[in-house]
């Protein structure tokens, strides 16, 4: 029985099966260890598993823990809610808020890893959104989050609900209502996005709103508060990421901003070190390799790339880097870590990359022609990056200092979620599908 339970643990330990969170694990975006896709077509049925609908409209990214994906739309209740404001379309960079709505559901959908059978679907909340959203988003955008018992989902000024396995509610929390606007324009609201992160017990949310911003940590058994820390923020769209401890380094919490980018001490919620100023949108989660912290922003008049040391303390400046990236920041993306090289894709789709350590340039090369947009954030596996661009072209780029295309591959839909890697196969959230890709799902689908 012992040695049972020693394998459960180890397999769902293994990066390369569970995707816990946005991004995977600490937001790393990596899952290596399986053989993945480099060629595929979903409206031609080329290397495709299988295909789910997934009513209403959501940028959340599915999540997976053993044998589930679990996914989070916002269903209108009457009525198909639009997207626009997509790059290079007509109004794009349009910042007004969508009106008049009406009711939603606010649902939450598990299905199976292998088949993409639904498994069960849940109503967290029903009613007209508190806070309106920018048109290019939706009332759906915060990631869940996932460990071998509990499943999170967060839709802002709606709640928190945390979930088991079969779909049981176990506890909920408001906070409110979170207003995150357009900086100096109240009246433009563009909807929560920051997504919730389970480590060691505890789940963090960072609410970065108009008034009372604060970063939090709660008991994942029952969601009580265990230590709330204000924080002197305008909106940002960011997900915190934990850097866990060392026998030298207690865990931290990171987070990205505008006024307040910094480190918190995990256990109490004590500020660490702070660094202020960058793009004045912020929607980059922290990254961390090589014992820096990874940050980017681009909005306004800055968009740096920075990499700080993990053992910062106080006030930082920019001396206190390890290096920086003035003009090489990105907005929407997270930006990836992979090897020895650091990779930032741009929203019109210029790829750089960076020595990792030293910040020095690598390479700059355009994905497609141009005209298409990238929100999705990258993720990698086996010497391979994935780069979704925002009309469903995903192009695989190999990873290393030169620059080489692998294949490009279709969607069939819109696509501005970020992926998710579950030993070797490729979860993609459309426009109104969760698709799986990769020929292992394929082989034991057929088993099943």
């Amino acid at each position: 029985m012992a040695v049972v339970l020693f394998l459960l643990l180890v397999s769902f330990q293994d990066p390369g099966s569970n995707w816990p969170s946005f991004r995977g694990s600490h937001a790393r975006g990596v899952a290596d260890g399986f053989a993945t896709p480099v060629e595929w077509s979903v409206p031609a049925g080329k290397n495709v598993s299988w295909r789910t609908p997934v009513p209403g409209l959501a940028h959340s990214s599915p999540v997976v823990w053993g044998e589930r994906v679990f996914v989070t739309s916002a269903v209108r209740v009457k009525g198909e809610s639009e997207l626009s404001s997509l790059y290079g379309s007509p109004g794009y960079g349009a910042g007004e808020s969508v009106e008049d709505e009406g009711e939603h559901a606010f649902e939450v959908f598990c299905l199976d890893k292998k088949t993409g059978e639904l498994l069960w679907k849940r109503t967290a909340h029903t009613g007209v959104p508190k806070i309106k959203r920018h048109p290019k988003s939706t009332h759906a955008n915060s990631t869940p989050a996932c460990d071998g018992g509990h499943v999170l989902a967060f839709f802002g000024s709606e709640g928190l609900f945390c979930y088991d396995h079969a779909g049981n509610l176990l506890w909920q929390r408001d906070f409110g209502v979170l207003d995150a606007s357009a900086p100096g324009a109240a009246d433009l609201q563009w909807g929560f996005a920051s997504s919730p992160v389970i480590h060691d017990g505890r789940v963090i949310v960072q609410c970065d709103v108009q008034k009372g911003s604060f970063l939090a940590a709660l008991s994942l058994a029952d969601g009580k508060e265990l230590w709330r820390t204000p924080r002197e923020e305008s909106s940002t769209w960011c997900t915190p990421t934990v850097l866990e401890a060392t026998p030298d380094r207690k865990a931290q919490v990171l987070v990205n901003g505008y006024k307040h980018i910094g480190a918190y001490d995990f256990a109490a919620g004590t500020e660490i070190w702070k660094l202020v100023g960058g793009g004045d949108v912020p929607v980059p989660a922290p990254v961390v390799a090589h014992e820096l912290v990874f940050l980017t922003s681009a909005h306004g008049q800055f968009r740096p790339l920075r990499a700080v040391p993990v053992g910062a303390k106080g006030t930082l400046t920019t001396s206190d880097l390890a290096w920086n990236q003035p003009a090489g920041g990105i907005y929407m993306q997270t930006p990836l870590v992979y090897g020895e090289e650091v990779y930032a894709c741009s929203d019109g789709g210029v790829l750089a990359c960076y020595d990792a350590r030293t910040g020095e340039s690598i390479y700059r090369e355009r994905l497609g022609d141009g005209t298409s947009g990238f929100s999705s954030s990258a993720v990698a596996a086996e010497g391979k990056i994935y780069l979704t661009s925002e009309e469903g072209r995903v192009h695989v780029v190999a990873a290393g200092p030169d620059f080489e295309v692998l294949g490009v591959n279709e969607l069939g839909e819109t696509c501005l979620a970020t992926p998710a890697l579950s030993e070797g196969v490729l979860f993609f959230r459309t426009r109104g599908h969760l698709v799986a890709i990769g020929e292992a799902a394929r082989a034991n689908a057929k088993e099943r």
